[in-house]
């Protein structure tokens, strides 16, 4: 795994707060994160109706998107 760049915000006592990273690394994150949560889905519902990979796509992209 590679390291992730990031820079650390500090309050007033030098505490750290906050994390800052590039957008790119952002990006990687939030795909790797959907990924795993389509595959969670997917393993929840093998019990259920199988989709076919286009059908799995699809029903995907009605998924409301975390904010």
């Amino acid at each position: 795994m590679e390291p992730i760049p990031r820079e650390y915000i500090f309050d007033e006592n030098n505490r750290k707060i906050a994390v800052q990273i590039d957008i790119q690394t952002f990006e990687k994150i939030e795909v790797i994160l959907e990924d795993y949560a389509l595959e969670q889905l997917i393993i929840k519902n093998e019990k259920g109706q199988a989709f076919d990979l286009f059908e799995a796509e699809s029903f995907y992209k009605t998924l409301e998107k975390a904010k």
